[in-house]
Order: structure tokens, then sequence, then C-alpha cells
């Protein structure tokens, strides 16, 4: 069963350009050192709950679109050995200032999964 990493954030409308073509070039980098899958999704129905929601979660404001997306990997092993290659390409270094979006408020975590069909 694959590894999954998963990530949600809130991207001002305004950056989501600069979002998009940050996205490509991570995605390029994660498949070429060995990620299985690279998915990013804009939220297009992702209601604000009462108590949770996705807006919630990352505290999106109003001018603000909230970005749901994950990598696969064989395994965590695979994902970590793919995360060290990641972050040591020339293609990925860039200023924390420069991001597009409010890391702070990025969600992200590793999943083992139990169910794929």
């Amino acid at each position: 069963m694959p590894y999954v990493d998963g990530f949600v954030l809130a991207v001002p409308k305004a950056n989501l350009e600069a979002y998009k073509e940050m996205a490509r070039i991570g995605g390029e980098v994660w498949m070429d050192h060995g990620a299985l899958s690279y998915v990013e999704c804009i939220g297009d129905d992702v209601p604000m709950g009462e108590l949770t929601s996705f807006p919630r979660a990352v505290q999106a404001k109003d001018d603000e679109v909230v970005v749901f997306s994950w990598i696969t990997y064989e395994s965590r092993a695979k994902r970590d050995e793919v995360n060290a290659k990641v972050m040591a390409d020339p293609r990925m270094r860039g200023s924390p200032d420069n991001m597009p979006f409010d890391g702070k408020r990025m969600i992200f975590g590793g999943f083992e999964s139990f169910l794929t069909r």
C-alpha cells in the first residue's frame, strides 16, 4: 500500500497563479526523485463549517482559496529518501519569504494507507 503525505493550505486568490507555477515545479521535482504520484486540488465546494472544516483548519480568509494536495510513495522509507533528495534539489531553492501562501497555516502529515481501490 502506498504511503501518503497530505497537505491543506490557504492560498490568496491573488497568488493562485504563482502557487500553480510553484506546484508544477514541485510536482516535477517529486516525480523526478521517485514519488508515485503528485496531486494538487483547488477547493471548489469547501463550505465553512460551524466547528470544523477545511477553511477553518487553515484559517482561510475571504480572499483565499483552500488547496488540498497529496504525494504518494512506495513506503515511508521511500518517502524519507525522496524528500531528502527533493530538499537538496536546486529547483527547490527559494526563500520562505517568497512563498505564495502562509506556510504557518499549512497542515501536513504522513499517512499509511490501509485501503485503496
